[in-house]
């Protein structure tokens, strides 16, 4: 039975005295009033209704239930004006500053959900990694990734916390064979990753119960552009350290397998929203705010929680140009 349906035409029906008139307020049947209402009732227990030849009268039950059903409903029709008058104010242009990578695999899937909802938005993402000061004032709100200096003029908010997972194709570990750990990776072709900054993201971190080894990953491929790496270890060419917030569709599908799961890979970068402070007051960049929250909230909850309970900080070797495992170097020369 649809209870809620069933609801309303009993109440029509004692509005209208008649099952006649709650059927034309709802443009159907008097037999599917009459169904649902009988329905109501058996599930009740209890007659709502005394028919007669004049029509239909409230038992005493039937109008105790009246009475509270009447202001659920108002409270129903006021969430359903509030949330109309809402989408109606939601309107103009949004610009978000995104990373590729974060805009392709995190935003642009959720972005039709928010269209359906405020048609009137209009959405302009633009690829940033770093918010600048000439971008800050075009830019409403930046989806941050990484540990990127800020202007102090921008409030900056945490919404999710990255992990790195080394990956390749099923082909490759099949051919090459998987790693037990994380040291094993020194004899597989890994594909590196190179910041904006001029940082080549070879230093592989690992930690599991307090034991640590770091890998100086090596490769015949670099790139700073990240799909790139992706694609690449897609083909079945090599290993790439991806982090897990944008490849769930290849992982799901299988044509990406992780592996060393019970080791976590230290250094991943958190996911921060930037946005001026006043502007969290406009409606339609509070609403992007909470919207773009919500998401990587549920894309967190998704993952497997298996070895992802490290604080990652701001590395070392982050900004810095050239190898990051030159931070590593450096750090045993001076324990030596």
């Amino acid at each position: 039975m649809d209870k809620l349906r069933a609801l309303q035409f009993f109440i029509a029906a004692a509005e209208e005295r008649s099952l006649s008139g709650a059927a034309r307020r709802f443009d159907v049947s008097v037999p599917a009033v009459s169904k649902l209402i009988a329905s109501l009732e058996g599930r009740l227990g209890v007659r709502l209704f005394d028919r007669n030849a004049q029509g239909l009268t409230l038992t005493s039950s039937g109008d105790l239930y009246l009475q509270a059903c009447r202001p659920l409903f108002d409270q129903l029709e006021a969430a359903d004006d509030a949330l109309r008058e809402e989408a109606s104010s939601i309107k103009g242009s949004l610009v978000i500053g995104a990373p590729q990578m974060l805009a392709q695999h995190c935003l642009l899937p959720a972005l039709p959900r928010l269209h359906a909802r405020f048609p009137d938005l209009h959405i302009d993402v633009r690829d940033t990694f770093a918010p600048s000061d000439t971008e800050a004032r075009a830019v409403d709100v930046y989806v941050q990734w990484g540990w990127m200096e800020a202007s102090q003029n921008l409030v900056r908010r945490r919404i999710a916390q990255s992990r790195f997972l080394v990956c390749a194709a099923p082909g490759y570990w099949a051919k090459f064979g998987i790693p037990g750990q994380p040291m094993d990776l020194e004899r597989h072709t890994c594909f590196l990753f190179r910041t904006t900054d001029g940082t080549v993201h070879d230093l592989w971190q690992f930690e599991r119960d307090g034991a640590q080894q770091a890998v100086a990953a090596r490769g015949w491929l670099v790139s700073n552009y990240r799909d790139v790496a992706l694609d690449a270890a897609l083909a079945g060419e090599g290993v790439a350290r991806l982090t897990d917030l944008t490849i769930r569709a290849h992982i799901r599908s299988g044509r990406l397998v992780p592996v060393l799961l019970d080791w976590e890979m230290r250094d991943a970068p958190p996911v921060d929203l930037l946005y001026h402070s006043h502007q969290k007051r406009v409606p339609r960049i509070r609403l992007f705010i909470d919207f773009v929250t919500e998401l990587f909230r549920e894309m967190e909850a998704e993952r497997d929680e298996t070895g992802a309970h490290l604080r990652h900080e701001r590395p070392r070797w982050w900004a810095r140009r050239g190898l990051a495992s030159a931070a590593l170097a450096e750090r045993d020369r001076r324990t030596k």
